[in-house]
């Protein structure tokens, strides 16, 4: 089971467990998430809802390893096993109507951001890294464009150019994380906060959820995120064509970059 759920108090819990793994996500995975999602969605005696992680890591994103890629890799392939495990998820979950809120630690890499993006709220723990460094894998960005919305342009270019990890108090000040607390209190914090929502009017907080997501929707969100995700694929298309794989770099050239970037920053 890589996903424990329990509810209490209004508030439902979805924790990542795969921590010997990093959390990093394979197709069961993310498909034993997206079930939890769709419980806490359809119980009423769930308000808010909490996404969490055990073990160093939050997440270090898609498990590029692990079985449920395509028998046959074409783009075709590709792209429907993407559309539904990372585009469509990651919108529905956005789209649930109770407020979530997002409890992040350590590193948070690449398809970790469709993960916790989706949320409401994102509280991150003093150690916390977000980085999406693909493009060091031929990509332009991992498959839900949400960097310009949550980063603004030019901080999404720099962390995409450069492949370099966000740290919490920068994804703080930029405004995608609303709050760094120390790591040992990032689950008291979290669950405090999901408690005092969870004292709201319930239809209050869903209008006031659609309202603001709605907003952004007529602003170009859902339309920028469809049509992103298509650019993700001629990252892909570019890739098969020259190599035959889905990438341009092998994994292990991937993972020294990022293991030189984050040391790099824990040093500074």
């Amino acid at each position: 089971m890589y996903i424990l759920y329990e509810v209490a108090d209004r508030i439902a819990t979805i924790t990542l467990n795969r921590p010997e793994a990093a959390n990093a996500q394979n197709m069961e995975l993310l498909d034993e998430l997206d079930a939890a999602w769709t419980r806490a969605a359809t119980d009423d005696e769930v308000a808010v809802i909490i996404l969490r992680a055990e073990g160093k890591h939050f997440s270090a994103g898609h498990d590029l390893k692990g079985p449920g890629k395509p028998a046959k890799l074409t783009l075709e392939a590709i792209y429907q096993v993407e559309a539904r495990r990372y585009l469509e998820y990651s919108l529905r979950w956005r789209n649930v109507p109770k407020p979530s809120i997002a409890a992040v630690q350590g590193r948070c890499i690449a398809g970790a951001l469709l993960l916790c993006w989706p949320c409401d709220l994102i509280i991150a723990a003093e150690d916390a890294l977000f980085s999406d460094p693909v493009v060091a894998m031929g990509i332009g960005g991992v498959e839900y464009h949400g960097h310009t919305w949550e980063l603004g342009p030019r901080k999404a270019k720099e962390i995409l150019f450069t492949g370099r990890a966000l740290t919490a108090q920068e994804a703080e000040q930029v405004g995608m994380v609303n709050r760094v607390v120390p790591r040992a209190a990032l689950d008291t914090e979290t669950r405090a906060l999901a408690a005092h929502i969870a004292t709201m009017p319930s239809f209050g907080l869903r209008q006031a959820k659609r309202a603001v997501n709605q907003t952004l929707d007529v602003q170009g969100f859902y339309a920028a995120i469809q049509s992103v995700f298509d650019v993700h694929q001629t990252g892909h298309g570019n890739a098969l064509s020259v190599s035959g794989l889905p990438v341009l770099v092998n994994l292990d050239q991937m993972k020294t970059k990022i293991r030189s970037n984050n040391d790099q920053q824990e040093e500074q």
